[in-house]
């Protein structure tokens, strides 16, 4: 039992914030740099399992690596003994916000949602150019910040991008988190590809933000089904209904693309693209220059 004042190390305990499926998440009081913090620990089940405490590490070692503004800036992974048990836990930067899925249930202003979803495009975009993937991305993995900030986190599913499939050493945390079968993430989100076991790239990732992009434009998921597998069943299978502003179905159905080579080859192109349909929104346009856009995405299509 995690308690307000008990110590891991210089962290005091403050309060809960949340849980999840490998922990839960505490306001802590750093005692040596006197400031609040977000820590996270391994659930004593998880720190069981060998692969689970690999994951968490994992989650740390690849979130650190990342310094970007719409990226939750982790400070240390680190052990701490309480009593009898050893725990695992993550130090994180403290963000005051609400998640993107409390903006989508309070009905946030569709352009502002898509400023946001621009900005994750971004975090996505450093994440892959440092060679790692999210791997679960979705609403909940998404922090709105009081003013106004994106910020993605939890990356405890996410996998270093490597030129070729390692060998399969089951001792090593690669493995545990690529050998082909193995179905890790949150099926509505899921890539086609992550569905079916697959390997993945950073187009698997903009597959899911495709999926949250539709979401916080319809009103409703792009894969909902009466079960998991009914889920999976349509990503791999069926396509959404079209949205109603043909510019922005034209930037939403190309992520969706069940083909990852007919999608967007990196996130940035697809924030460029986001940031150009919400500057083209937002200003009068002729219908000259209204079609010339449409007609350029339209040749992209055609040339597929």
């Amino acid at each position: 039992m995690i308690d307000a004042g008990l110590r891991l190390g210089r962290y005091e305990i403050v309060a809960p914030i949340g849980a999840g499926g490998m922990g839960e998440v505490f306001r802590a009081y750093d005692t040596n740099l006197q400031r609040p913090i977000a820590l996270k620990v391994l659930s004593l089940e998880a720190a069981g399992d060998a692969q689970r405490v690999r994951r968490f590490q994992q989650e740390a070692r690849a979130a650190s690596a990342l310094n970007h503004p719409n990226i939750l800036h982790v400070y240390e992974v680190g052990e701490a003994t309480v009593g009898q048990q050893r725990l695992h836990f993550i130090a994180m930067e403290l963000v005051d916000g609400a998640t993107l899925r409390s903006h989508f249930t309070n009905q946030t202003d569709e352009r502002r949602l898509l400023q946001f979803l621009a900005q994750v495009a971004d975090a996505l975009a450093k994440a892959h150019a440092s060679g790692i993937l999210h791997r679960d991305l979705k609403p909940e993995n998404v922090v709105v910040t009081n003013d106004g900030f994106a910020k993605v986190l939890d990356f405890g599913l996410a996998k270093l991008l490597e030129p070729s499939p390692p060998a399969l050493d089951h001792d090593t945390p690669t493995a545990v988190l690529t050998r082909a079968g193995a179905i890790v993430g949150t099926p509505a989100y899921m890539s086609p590809e992550q569905v079916e076991g697959r390997e993945l790239d950073q187009r698997s990732d903009i597959f899911s933000l495709g999926s949250i992009l539709y979401e916080a434009v319809a009103h409703r998921r792009a894969f909902d089904g009466s079960n998991v597998v009914d889920v999976m069943h349509k990503i791999v299978h069926d396509e959404p209904r079209p949205l109603a502003e043909r510019q922005l179905n034209a930037i939403v159905t190309r992520c969706l693309r069940k083909d990852p080579a007919k999608r967007y080859g990196s996130a940035a192109e697809l924030a460029h693209d986001l940031r150009e349909y919400l500057t083209a929104a937002a200003a009068p346009v002729s219908p000259r220059s209204r079609n010339l856009w449409f007609a350029r995405l339209s040749a992209y299509f055609w040339s597929l």
